[in-house]
């Protein structure tokens, strides 16, 4: 990756860093740094195009980082929102494309020594929890998440304590101590059912970090929630109506949006779902074209699943913007192939979790484990 997109994204984190608030004041990184934080986000990805490398760089990059893995006993787990190539990487040498908690537990089963994480920074670190044994690396370790870092262990600590009579549920995309704070660990897949569970059970919920992913959660329980304020600056973009002027372009087509997206848009969908879900619902449902609001890496691992299917993203400006839809996680596109042929060689990117506290995140992390046994 180029200096520039570096700073960028580092750019982003101090800002997210400013915004985090007092919990009275409502932890909520959608105050008015967040139009930095989209702006910065939009000119990063109107001008990515620039450092784009050489399909022969490409396939020299490739084969170096395949060679490598195969030396250290490594294996490479990428998220779907990683561009095409790392994901191509990651299958071609047997490792894997998918969710976060998918990603850790391959990493686990997997008998390589190494795991090299290609996500953001708390996927390294769950899957640093899952297999405390085993050599963990990212390519880098600033590329991280607006919902972990708007989401800070004291401030949330504070927050918990204050409401001692509710049961902590927190969605994976936290660190490894706001994770070891809670009863429940959820991925966007599960978390609906966690939910409905405890509701039954009379349990009340303080939910974190994703507003809107909290918010849907309520709506479809019922459950009494208190929902900590963050939200992500890639779905958080996406726009109502907007999409619904695409929907009347293409009426045929099925609206697909991942649960982290405002609740406008959510009511627009055909399905409501996590990334393998959403790319479930394209190989299930009859229509051939399809609207996507989430990130747009989801494109490549989704396209080879329904390669008769068109896939549109869902739009995230209106006219006059610099981007028709700017849902790419800036973070996630710091795991490039330059960086990922240097993973192996680097001594500040390799992730550590404190035992005594990767213990403690363990449990809320096998509580969900135990209860997707069980359904």
């Amino acid at each position: 990756m180029a200096r520039s997109e570096y700073v960028i994204a580092a750019g982003i984190w101090w800002l997210v860093l400013r915004v985090r608030v007092p919990y009275c004041l409502s932890m909520s990184i959608a105050s008015q740094h967040l139009l930095e934080i989209r702006e910065l986000v939009k000119d990063h990805l109107a001008t990515r195009d620039v450092c784009k490398i050489s399909t022969e760089r490409e396939k020299e990059l490739m084969q170096q980082i395949r060679e490598r893995l195969e030396q250290e006993n490594a294996v490479l787990i990428a998220h779907y929102y990683t561009q095409d190539s790392v994901q191509d990487l990651a299958e071609e040498t047997g490792g894997i494309v998918s969710d976060s908690l998918e990603m850790a537990r391959f990493g686990h089963d997997h008998p390589a020594n190494t795991v090299v994480v290609a996500g953001v920074k708390f996927m390294g670190e769950t899957a640093k929890i899952l297999t405390p044994d085993k050599r963990v690396l990212m390519p880098t370790l600033e590329a991280t998440c607006s919902l972990d870092i708007g989401c800070p262990i004291d401030e949330f600590s504070v927050f918990c304590d204050q409401h001692q009579d509710r049961t902590v549920v927190v969605y994976a995309n936290t660190s490894a101590a706001v994770k070891a704070r809670s009863d429940w660990v959820v991925t966007s897949s599960i978390a609906k059912d966690v939910v409905a569970h405890l509701r039954e059970k009379g349990e009340k919920v303080l939910f974190a970090p994703d507003r809107h992913l909290g918010d849907y959660i309520q709506r479809a329980t019922g459950a009494d929630m208190l929902i900590w304020d963050g939200a992500c600056v890639v779905h958080e973009e996406f726009k109502a109506e907007v999409l619904q002027d695409l929907m009347d372009e293409h009426p045929d087509a099925a609206v697909l949006v991942h649960p982290e997206s405002p609740a406008a848009v959510i009511e627009l969908a055909d399905r409501v779902g996590s990334t393998s879900q959403i790319i479930q619902a394209a190989i299930e449902m009859d229509n051939r074209e399809f609207i996507v609001a989430t990130d747009q890496g989801i494109f490549h691992t989704m396209q080879k699943s329904v390669p008769d299917k068109e896939l549109i993203i869902a739009p995230t400006a209106g006219h006059g913007a610099t981007c028709y839809s700017c849902a790419n996680c800036p973070w996630m596109a710091m795991n490039e192939l330059e960086a990922l042929a240097r993973v192996f060689d680097r001594h500040d990117n390799e992730v550590f979790v404190d035992p005594e506290l990767g213990k403690r995140a363990m449990l809320p992390l096998q509580r969900m484990l135990d209860f997707r046994k069980a359904m």
